[in-house]
Protein backbone atom coordinates (compact mmCIF):
# COMPACT_ATOMS: atom_id res chain seq x y z
CA UNK A 1 0.00 0.00 0.00
CA UNK A 2 1.39 3.24 -0.80
CA UNK A 3 -0.56 6.77 0.09
CA UNK A 4 0.09 9.84 -1.27
CA UNK A 5 -1.61 13.47 -0.29
CA UNK A 6 -2.18 15.16 -3.22
CA UNK A 7 -2.76 18.58 -1.69
CA UNK A 8 -1.89 20.77 1.40
CA UNK A 9 -3.93 22.91 3.01
CA UNK A 10 -3.72 26.71 2.24
CA UNK A 11 -2.13 28.91 4.58
CA UNK A 12 -4.93 31.00 4.92
CA UNK A 13 -6.82 27.77 5.86
CA UNK A 14 -4.48 27.38 9.53
CA UNK A 15 -5.06 29.28 12.48
CA UNK A 16 -2.10 31.11 12.79
CA UNK A 17 -4.15 34.34 14.13
CA UNK A 18 -5.44 31.63 16.79
CA UNK A 19 -1.85 30.07 17.75
CA UNK A 20 -0.31 33.93 17.78
CA UNK A 21 -2.84 34.42 20.43
CA UNK A 22 -2.66 31.48 22.07
CA UNK A 23 2.00 31.99 22.16
CA UNK A 24 0.99 35.78 23.43
CA UNK A 25 -1.44 34.28 26.33
CA UNK A 26 1.28 31.65 27.17
CA UNK A 27 4.09 33.12 27.40
CA UNK A 28 3.60 37.04 27.84
CA UNK A 29 5.68 37.84 24.72
CA UNK A 30 4.35 40.07 21.78
CA UNK A 31 4.56 38.28 18.71
CA UNK A 32 5.55 40.18 15.44
CA UNK A 33 2.74 39.75 12.23
CA UNK A 34 5.41 39.60 9.90
CA UNK A 35 5.26 37.27 6.56
CA UNK A 36 8.34 35.62 8.22
CA UNK A 37 6.82 34.96 12.13
CA UNK A 38 3.72 34.04 10.07
CA UNK A 39 5.54 31.23 7.73
CA UNK A 40 7.33 30.19 10.99
CA UNK A 41 3.52 29.62 12.95
CA UNK A 42 2.39 27.85 10.12
CA UNK A 43 5.20 25.48 10.00
CA UNK A 44 4.46 24.75 13.54
CA UNK A 45 0.91 24.54 12.72
CA UNK A 46 1.50 22.16 9.69
CA UNK A 47 3.49 19.97 11.91
CA UNK A 48 1.43 19.70 15.03
CA UNK A 49 -1.75 18.62 12.38
CA UNK A 50 0.48 16.14 10.94
CA UNK A 51 1.27 14.44 14.49
CA UNK A 52 -2.49 14.63 15.92
CA UNK A 53 -3.54 13.17 11.66
CA UNK A 54 -1.04 10.56 12.10
CA UNK A 55 -2.02 9.38 15.31
CA UNK A 56 -5.86 9.53 15.25
CA UNK A 57 -6.33 8.44 11.89
CA UNK A 58 -8.59 11.51 11.08
CA UNK A 59 -8.15 14.55 8.58
CA UNK A 60 -8.56 18.00 10.01
CA UNK A 61 -8.20 20.02 6.92
CA UNK A 62 -10.04 18.75 3.41
CA UNK A 63 -7.72 17.81 0.82
CA UNK A 64 -6.84 15.00 -1.94
CA UNK A 65 -5.17 11.88 -1.62
CA UNK A 66 -3.80 8.82 -3.86
CA UNK A 67 -4.13 5.15 -2.34
CA UNK A 68 -1.94 3.00 -4.59
CA UNK A 69 -2.45 -1.48 -3.77
CA UNK A 70 -1.57 -4.21 -5.18
CA UNK A 71 -5.15 -5.83 -4.59
CA UNK A 72 -8.31 -4.78 -2.98
CA UNK A 73 -7.78 -6.48 0.34
CA UNK A 74 -11.31 -8.02 0.18
CA UNK A 75 -13.12 -7.57 -3.50
CA UNK A 76 -16.43 -6.86 -1.05
CA UNK A 77 -15.04 -3.72 0.36
CA UNK A 78 -11.92 -1.83 0.55
CA UNK A 79 -10.94 -0.12 4.02
CA UNK A 80 -10.34 3.14 3.29
CA UNK A 81 -6.72 4.50 6.11
CA UNK A 82 -8.33 8.13 6.38
CA UNK A 83 -11.35 9.22 7.82
CA UNK A 84 -13.61 11.24 7.27
CA UNK A 85 -13.80 10.49 3.06
CA UNK A 86 -15.70 12.69 1.68
CA UNK A 87 -15.93 11.83 -1.76
CA UNK A 88 -13.79 9.26 -4.40
CA UNK A 89 -13.12 10.93 -7.28
CA UNK A 90 -11.39 7.89 -9.24
CA UNK A 91 -10.95 4.29 -9.10
CA UNK A 92 -8.32 2.81 -11.72
CA UNK A 93 -6.88 -0.40 -12.75
CA UNK A 94 -3.25 -0.81 -14.53
CA UNK A 95 -2.47 -3.92 -15.62
CA UNK A 96 1.25 -3.54 -14.76
CA UNK A 97 1.87 -2.86 -18.40
CA UNK A 98 1.11 0.86 -18.39
CA UNK A 99 -2.56 -0.30 -19.93
CA UNK A 100 -4.68 1.86 -17.36
CA UNK A 101 -8.78 1.63 -16.82
CA UNK A 102 -10.84 3.61 -15.22
CA UNK A 103 -13.65 1.74 -13.77
CA UNK A 104 -16.90 3.30 -14.15
CA UNK A 105 -18.49 5.65 -11.73
CA UNK A 106 -21.49 3.60 -11.34
CA UNK A 107 -19.77 0.05 -10.39
CA UNK A 108 -18.31 1.46 -6.89
CA UNK A 109 -19.44 3.69 -4.03
CA UNK A 110 -18.50 4.91 -0.69
CA UNK A 111 -19.25 3.69 2.01
CA UNK A 112 -18.93 6.52 4.70
CA UNK A 113 -17.88 6.09 8.09
CA UNK A 114 -16.22 7.96 11.13
CA UNK A 115 -13.83 4.96 11.69
CA UNK A 116 -13.59 3.00 8.61
CA UNK A 117 -15.32 4.58 5.51
CA UNK A 118 -14.69 1.85 2.45
CA UNK A 119 -14.80 1.59 -1.05
CA UNK A 120 -17.53 -0.79 -2.22
CA UNK A 121 -18.82 -2.23 -5.21
CA UNK A 122 -22.43 -1.31 -6.41
CA UNK A 123 -22.43 -5.45 -7.53
CA UNK A 124 -20.67 -7.96 -6.26
CA UNK A 125 -17.40 -7.24 -6.92
CA UNK A 126 -14.68 -4.94 -7.03
CA UNK A 127 -12.89 -3.97 -10.18
CA UNK A 128 -10.33 -7.29 -10.70
CA UNK A 129 -6.57 -6.06 -10.48
CA UNK A 130 -4.36 -8.62 -12.25
CA UNK A 131 -1.66 -10.05 -10.93
CA UNK A 132 0.94 -7.80 -12.44
CA UNK A 133 -1.34 -4.69 -11.94
CA UNK A 134 -2.13 -2.54 -9.54
CA UNK A 135 -5.18 -0.55 -8.16
CA UNK A 136 -5.51 2.96 -7.76
CA UNK A 137 -8.02 5.04 -5.82
CA UNK A 138 -8.41 9.00 -5.89
CA UNK A 139 -10.46 10.27 -2.88
CA UNK A 140 -10.83 13.61 -0.46
CA UNK A 141 -11.05 13.79 3.13
CA UNK A 142 -11.11 15.80 5.76
CA UNK A 143 -13.57 17.67 7.82
CA UNK A 144 -13.67 20.51 6.14
CA UNK A 145 -12.15 23.42 4.16
CA UNK A 146 -11.41 26.07 7.07
CA UNK A 147 -11.07 25.78 10.53
CA UNK A 148 -14.26 26.29 12.10
CA UNK A 149 -14.81 22.98 10.64
CA UNK A 150 -12.57 20.94 12.52
CA UNK A 151 -13.97 19.67 16.20
CA UNK A 152 -12.83 21.78 19.03
CA UNK A 153 -11.20 19.09 21.12
CA UNK A 154 -9.27 18.33 17.76
CA UNK A 155 -8.31 22.06 17.13
CA UNK A 156 -7.49 22.70 20.21
CA UNK A 157 -4.99 19.92 20.42
CA UNK A 158 -3.36 21.33 17.32
CA UNK A 159 -2.68 24.91 18.95
CA UNK A 160 -1.20 22.72 22.10
CA UNK A 161 0.92 21.04 20.26
CA UNK A 162 1.75 23.44 18.00
CA UNK A 163 2.68 25.73 20.66
CA UNK A 164 4.95 23.33 22.51
CA UNK A 165 6.52 23.30 18.71
CA UNK A 166 7.53 27.15 18.97
CA UNK A 167 8.76 27.15 22.46
CA UNK A 168 10.97 23.88 21.86
CA UNK A 169 12.42 24.90 18.71
CA UNK A 170 16.33 23.95 18.38
CA UNK A 171 15.78 21.25 20.73
CA UNK A 172 15.46 18.37 18.75
CA UNK A 173 15.05 16.20 21.98
CA UNK A 174 11.44 16.81 22.48
CA UNK A 175 10.66 17.20 19.10
CA UNK A 176 8.39 14.21 19.28
CA UNK A 177 7.18 14.07 22.34
CA UNK A 178 3.23 14.69 22.78
CA UNK A 179 2.14 16.67 25.96
CA UNK A 180 -0.48 14.43 28.33
CA UNK A 181 -3.45 17.05 27.75
CA UNK A 182 -3.18 16.53 24.19
CA UNK A 183 -3.10 12.79 24.31
CA UNK A 184 -6.46 13.53 26.40
CA UNK A 185 -7.88 15.43 23.38
CA UNK A 186 -7.10 13.70 20.76
CA UNK A 187 -8.19 9.71 22.41
CA UNK A 188 -11.50 9.59 21.72
CA UNK A 189 -10.91 9.93 18.10
CA UNK A 190 -8.02 7.37 17.91
CA UNK A 191 -8.95 4.50 16.18
CA UNK A 192 -7.53 0.96 15.80
CA UNK A 193 -5.43 0.80 12.54
CA UNK A 194 -7.02 -2.59 11.13
CA UNK A 195 -5.64 -1.76 7.35
CA UNK A 196 -5.79 -5.10 6.27
CA UNK A 197 -9.78 -5.54 5.51
CA UNK A 198 -12.13 -8.12 6.32
CA UNK A 199 -10.69 -11.01 3.92
CA UNK A 200 -7.69 -12.41 2.14
CA UNK A 201 -6.23 -10.29 -0.65
CA UNK A 202 -7.18 -12.56 -3.74
CA UNK A 203 -5.82 -11.62 -6.97
CA UNK A 204 -8.20 -11.99 -10.34
CA UNK A 205 -7.01 -11.09 -13.69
Amino acid sequence: MMLVELTAPPIEALPVAGLRTHLRLGTGFEIAEDATETAALAGFLRAAIATIEARTGKVLLARQFRLRLDDWRDPEGQPLPLAPVTAIERVEIDDGAGRITVAAPDTWGLQPDMQRPMLVPRGAWLPGVPDAGFATVTFSAGFGAVWDAVPDDLAHAVLLLAARYYEDRGFEGNALAVPFGVSALIERWRAVRVLGGRGVSRKRA
